[in-house]
């Protein structure tokens, strides 16, 4: 049994992740409508990640016998003023989810459930992964934003994204 507190932040953050993926998705709209398909496809893998990180959520919280509850979406922003603005708000989005995260583990830690506090060890180690990587992909943008052909061979590289 999860603490009902605990229990609740978990359902938050199963719908945070849904929420994620739905922001990357207008993303990768964002940019298939300004024909950068190599961005794009790497929003739709990232969209893709991200309900592989809820569907986690889902599966523990069954896992332990409890309810999971799906939320209200907001509509995601659908544009952006340019795609400097895009990843910048790709790599902020990601710096708060990693701030979800730990404020969830905090929280099963001083509720005494170890269960959910190894559970979630993967979710931190994971939004290193993914801070780092936003990061460096805010870098080349930085980089490549006043040189259309720098822009358009990173566009190439996100392309052949796995």
């Amino acid at each position: 049994m999860i603490d009902k507190e605990l229990l609740e932040a978990l359902n938050k953050q199963l719908n945070q992740e849904l929420q994620n993926a739905y922001l990357y998705l207008s993303m990768a709209a964002y940019f298939e409508s300004i024909s950068l398909t190599g961005f794009a496809h790497y929003f739709k893998i990232q969209a893709k990640e991200e309900l592989e990180h809820a569907m986690k959520i889902y599966s523990y919280i069954l896992d332990r016998g409890e309810k999971v509850e799906f939320f209200d979406i907001p509509r995601p922003k659908s544009g952006w003023g340019s795609v400097l603005e895009a990843i910048e708000d790709f790599y902020n989005f990601e710096v708060t989810n990693t701030q979800r995260i730990w404020r969830l583990v905090d929280l099963a830690r001083s509720k005494g459930d170890k269960a959910t506090e190894s559970f979630l060890k993967w979710f931190v180690d994971e939004q290193v992964e993914e801070e780092k990587n936003a990061s460096e992909l805010l870098a080349k943008v930085r980089i490549a934003k006043d040189s259309p052909p720098a822009l358009l061979a990173l566009d190439s590289i996100l392309a052949q994204r796995k």
